[in-house]
């Protein structure tokens, strides 16, 4: 039997639930219809990609750092989340206003709209256009809630106060709406995935390196069981980058536009790159944000150009001292001058553990540099290298109160055992890994509860610029609860502190420490 729910006889919770329910449905057409508008004419112009990489630049540090360490590398889900959240609650909100005061409800539709337009347009990496999808959409959903409504309420310029036409024809018209903003949102994926870079790395045959990488000795990898792979697999090397979304670059109009205090402007193909004569080295990554024994680490076989000699091509003059890179997305990163132009294996990347770079980490060339953080150094998508001073130009985090230079701090982790698992009496393995990019791993040493340090063993060195794995027999692991501890030694001499710091400003410090339960 078709319940009535006209004002008179409907219970206000439940007509107030309709209407939430209408304002969701409209959401969920405003952002799928203009995700499927983005599709066509500008895929990172989509209304959720442009709050979400908004909402990343406006998030308070603090806060950026708790999602980090909460999350990881699923940080852009949990963002995704949250934004659905809080998008949904104002989204009902809207709904129930609409039984009252239709028309605001709608303008406040095609405001919404109207904002996330203004800031897809603030992306470096949309078009003319950018606009245009989230005013669709808006228009769109205010569409959509103005039917919904209607049929919960009745035609009338009154719609609270006319009766209802009933719950199954409701039900009905919000299952017709759900389904159009749910097809479009899949409509625009594929669309934007049809445009995607996926085709041109798939088919990306890279050169072959004009300095090979000397081969990974054989004894690199620790001997003790479940420490992670000396050379990270490029599927779970980390990700901490601020896209939303993943930029997708044409390597064939991709520019590279060197500039600022040169004696000459430098515009470079991606052709010129693969033509040059490119080399491998094996370097490690680190985020600054990464906690004392934390995994967002990850080391790999890197192919590209060195730095220095697109550098040399410009010639910086005298008074530089620094590079702002900056990547399609707007991302900028303050890489001091003399890192770039020394010996070291400073590279513009174009392959990754002998595949083209992934999109994910920076499709088609990317910024890697040894003996650096990630937020300085390593510009993914990189399309513009500005030759400054550090007095004269700051870069996306060094304005958000992090240092301007970032060097890596020495540090180690135990992988195994993990903390807080249970081990058997008697003989004990114990492993990890340790790193100081561009200094290099001289020793490890180990300590059970407040014994002595013991020296590690170290597994063979790949290079000074790529982490550096070990592993230690606790011979005689007695029952009960125990704390191990881990430190490092470079090859200056210098022992890692266990003076424990945050992350903010230039990294963490402090020795990893695990708790095991020996049965």
């Amino acid at each position: 039997m078709e319940q009535d729910l006209s004002p008179g006889s409907d219970p206000a919770p439940r007509r107030r639930a309709a209407a939430a329910l209408a304002g969701l449905l409209a959401a969920v057409v405003t952002f799928g219809v203009g995700h499927l508008v983005a599709g066509i004419v500008d895929p990172p112009a989509s209304p959720l990609a442009s709050l979400g990489d908004t909402f990343i630049d406006l998030t308070p540090e603090w806060l950026k750092e708790a999602a980090i360490a909460a999350f990881g590398t699923h940080d852009k889900l949990a963002l995704l989340v949250g934004m659905v959240v809080v998008v949904g609650i104002a989204a009902a909100l809207v709904g129930v206003l609409a039984l009252r005061h239709l028309g605001v409800a709608q303008g406040i539709v095609v405001v919404l709209g109207a904002v996330a337009g203004i800031a897809a347009q603030t992306r470096p990496q949309t078009g003319q256009l950018a606009l245009f999808p989230s005013l669709v959409g808006a228009a769109a959903g205010a569409f959509a809630l103005r039917w919904l409504i209607l049929r919960l309420t009745g035609p009338g310029t009154e719609p609270a106060d006319v009766r209802d036409t009933g719950r199954r024809a409701f039900l009905g018209a919000a299952a017709a709406v759900g389904v159009v903003g749910v097809l479009s949102a899949i409509g625009g994926t594929v669309i934007a995935g049809a445009r995607s870079t996926a085709a041109a790395v798939k088919a990306l045959v890279l050169p072959a390196a004009a300095r090979p990488a000397p081969p990974v000795p054989a004894d690199a990898q620790s001997p003790v069981a479940g420490v992670v792979d000396v050379v990270t697999p490029n599927s779970t090397f980390y990700r901490i980058d601020t896209a939303f979304t993943v930029p997708q670059v044409d390597p064939d109009t991709w520019r590279l536009r060197v500039h600022g205090l040169v004696d000459r402007e430098v515009t470079l193909t991606f052709d010129d790159l693969l033509a040059s004569d490119l080399v491998e080295a094996y370097v490690t990554l680190t985020c600054v944000s990464n906690s004392v024994g934390g995994d967002l680490a990850g080391n790999a076989k890197w192919l590209g150009l060195p730095v220095r000699e697109v550098l040399a091509m410009a010639g910086p003059q005298a008074d530089a001292d620094m590079v702002l890179s900056r990547s399609v997305d707007g991302f900028t990163a303050s890489t001091p001058l003399e890192v770039l132009t020394d010996d070291r294996d400073a590279l513009l990347a174009v392959g990754m553990n002998g595949q083209p770079l992934p999109a994910e980490h920076g499709f088609p060339v990317r910024m890697v540099v040894p003996g650096l953080y990630g937020y300085v150094s390593a510009t993914k998508w990189v399309s513009d290298l500005e030759v400054t001073r550090f007095a004269d130009a700051t870069a996306y985090w060094t304005v958000r109160g992090w240092s301007e230079r970032g060097p890596v701090k020495l540090a180690s982790r135990i992988e195994v055992p993990r903390s807080g698992s249970t081990v058997d009496a008697g003989p004990v393995d114990v492993g990890g890994t340790a790193w100081a990019q561009h200094t290099g791993i001289s020793g490890v040493e180990v300590q059970v509860d407040d014994g002595p340090w013991q020296p590690a063993t170290l597994a063979g060195e790949i290079s000074v610029d790529a982490w550096r794995q070990w592993s230690w027999r606790w011979a005689d692991a007695t029952s009960g609860r125990h704390l191990l501890r881990v430190r490092a030694i470079d090859n200056d001499g210098m022992t890692q502190t266990g003076e424990r710091s945050p992350a903010i400003p230039d990294g963490a410090t402090g020795w990893h420490e695990i708790s095991v339960f020996v049965a």
